[in-house]
C-alpha cells in the first residue's frame, strides 16, 4: 500500500468545491478516501460534474449551531481540512470607514475555522487530523492586507495550540503562495498569463502553483503520523523572492 494511501479514510473537506479546497478532496478521493466536501449550498452534478464522487453537506461557518449540526449529521470520520473563507476583497482596510470589513474577515476565517474544529473534535477517529489553510501573506504582509494578515496569523497560532491541546489527533496548517486559481478572475486573461509567466520565472520552482500542488501536501499531511504543530509552505520559493504582485 502507498504511504499516502486514505484507503478506508473519510475526510471532510469544508470548502471543498472550488479552488484549492477542490483540490484537495480530488487528491483524497484519488488516495482512496471517501469524501464530503461542506459549502453553503448543495451543487447538482449536472451544474458541475466535477463533484460527482464526493458526499454533500451544507455548511455556514460562520453559524455556530450549524456547523454544530452539519458534524453531528456527518458522524465520525477521520480527517478534517479546512478550506473556506470570505470572498476576495471583502476584508476592507486598516482606515476604512468602519471596522465592519475586518469583524466579518476575522468571523468567517478565524472564528470559521475554529468553530469546524470545536464541532468536528468529537467524532474524528484515533489516528485522524485537522488541517488549516492560511496564504503566503501570513508571513509576508501587503499592503492593505491587514485584516487577511492577522486573521491567517491567527489561524497558524490556533493550529500550533490545538496540535497541543487535541492530541494525539494531528493538527497543521498548509500555507500556500500564488495558486493559480479562480480567485484570480478579478484579472483580465492577459493580466492572468502574465503574472503565471512572472511566478514561472520567478519563483524557484519555476512553475505556477496548481491546486493539486496543495492537494498532494494535504494528502502527505493527513497520512503521515508524525506531523503535527507545524505550518507547511506550498510556495514554489515564493519566500526566497522579490514579490511578484
Amino acid at each position: 500500500m502507498s504511504p499516502l494511501s486514505l484507503a478506508g479514510k473519510k475526510v471532510v473537506v469544508v470548502g471543498g468545491k472550488s479552488g484549492i479546497g477542490l483540490g484537495i478532496a480530488r487528491a483524497a478521493h484519488a488516495a482512496g478516501a471517501s469524501v464530503t466536501v461542506a459549502s453553503r449550498r448543495i451543487t447538482s452534478v449536472a451544474e458541475d460534474p466535477q463533484l460527482a464522487d464526493f458526499e454533500q453537506i451544507t455548511l455556514d461557518i460562520t453559524d455556530e449551531a450549524a456547523v454544530r449540526q452539519a458534524f453531528d449529521t456527518i458522524g465520525s470520520f477521520d480527517h478534517l481540512v479546512i478550506t473556506s473563507g470570505p470572498a476576495f476583497g471583502t476584508w476592507g482596510t486598516f482606515m476604512a470607514a468602519d471596522m465592519r470589513g475586518v469583524r466579518d474577515y476575522m468571523e468567517a476565517k478565524f472564528m470559521g475555522s475554529w468553530a469546524c474544529a470545536r464541532y468536528a473534535a468529537p467524532h474524528l477517529r484515533p489516528g485522524g487530523s485537522v488541517t488549516f489553510l492560511t496564504g503566503g501573506t501570513a508571513a509576508r504582509p501587503k499592503l492593505g492586507l491587514a485584516a487577511v494578515v492577522a486573521a491567517f496569523a491567527a489561524v497558524e497560532s490556533l493550529s500550533g495550540s490545538l496540535a497541543q491541546e487535541m492530541a494525539p489527533t494531528r493538527v497543521n496548517t498548509i500555507r500556500p503562495g500564488y495558486i493559480d486559481t479562480d480567485l484570480w478572475s478579478v484579472l483580465s486573461d492577459d493580466e492572468r498569463v502574465a503574472l503565471n509567466e512572472r511566478v514561472r520565472t520567478t519563483f524557484p520552482a519555476r512553475h505556477a502553483g496548481t491546486t493539486e500542488d496543495v492537494g498532494h501536501a494535504a494528502v502527505f499531511l493527513m497520512t503521515n503520523r508524525y506531523v503535527t504543530g507545524t505550518v507547511l509552505e506550498v510556495s514554489g520559493g515564493e519566500n526566497l523572492v522579490p514579490s511578484v504582485f
